[in-house]
């Protein structure tokens, strides 16, 4: 993302909106934090969650801008977890979602990262949350089978399946979702591989036909073209599931109906009233100085 399209994403992002001048400072700070400073910062995420944030981790860096990077789909998040649930994070990053859901909500995760640099940030993000022993963590990819498979190295938060184009890569274990989370039933999933995704749910009907499993935020963004994958058949597999998209309004606690889909995160919804009964009796959480 260049410098006008981050400045237009910090200033239209919602926590931002009445109050875009601090915005604009927390990014203005961070640049100069960056380039004075060569050690991460510790980022006080949530009121009950932290964040390692060093330069070049894009995702992490949104979190400081902007409260919640990914505004909608986090908030969902914060607000649907309880703390006997357990949460399935594929494609975890540095962990901005495990923390959440770990830390804040106190659910149990299976976060799983195959970038090997990448997965060690995620471990310091549980060891500074001290929720360790909250957190299965699984260095592998997610596929249809299980093996090895190239994957790009290089490039944070979009490192994904190498397609042979690629110069920087490395190999790493491949497993099915299936066979990661076997006999164990989770309530809600992320699945964010940069277009994999197609892959990730043929290797987890297993998980994805669980009575448990109610919701499913995934990541449409059309970078499955890359792999030959049409977005609308994620649509159909997953409504062939017994799912059904929805975007989710943090302020009102609210979902409405998605006939169209792609270009951005998706909710998926399994059984709507528990969804909302679930947000709708959720405590509050703080992030930047606003209550949600």
């Amino acid at each position: 993302m260049g410098l006008f399209s981050t400045i237009k994403y910090i200033l239209k992002h919602p926590i931002n909106q009445k109050a875009k001048a601090k915005a604009l400072w927390r990014f203005i700070a961070w640049q100069i934090n960056v380039r004075l400073n060569p050690y991460p910062i510790i980022y006080s995420f949530t009121e009950r969650s932290k964040l390692i944030i060093a330069r070049g981790m894009t995702g992490a860096t949104g979190n400081l801008y902007c409260g919640l990077h990914e505004f909608n789909d986090m908030s969902f998040l914060l607000h649907f977890l309880r703390d006997e649930d357990l949460f399935v994070d594929i494609g975890a990053n540095i962990g901005s979602y495990t923390v959440l859901a770990a830390a804040h909500t106190g659910a149990s995760v299976i976060s799983i990262e195959p970038v090997r640099k990448t997965f060690d940030h995620l471990i310091n993000n549980l060891l500074v949350n001290n929720i360790r022993s909250k957190v299965e963590l699984v260095n592998s990819a997610v596929g249809s089978t299980n093996g090895f498979i190239d994957f790009t190295s290089d490039l944070d938060t979009i490192n994904h399946v190498a397609t042979g184009r690629e110069s920087r890569t490395t190999q790493v274990k491949v497993q099915t979702l299936d066979s990661i989370v076997e006999a164990r039933r989770p309530i809600l999933l992320k699945i964010d591989v940069e277009g994999f995704e197609t892959e990730v749910i043929k290797g987890g009907e297993g998980v994805l036909l669980s009575k448990n499993l109610m919701a499913v935020i995934i990541e449409l963004n059309g970078s499955g073209a890359r792999y030959g994958y049409d977005e609308k058949g994620i649509d159909q597999k997953l409504r062939a599931f017994g799912f059904l998209p929805h975007s989710y309004n943090p302020m009102r606690r609210i979902f409405d109906s998605m006939n169209l889909v792609g270009g951005y995160n998706t909710i998926y919804l399994k059984d709507v009233a528990f969804a909302l009964n679930r947000v709708s009796s959720a405590p509050k959480f703080q992030v930047l100085g606003k209550v949600l």
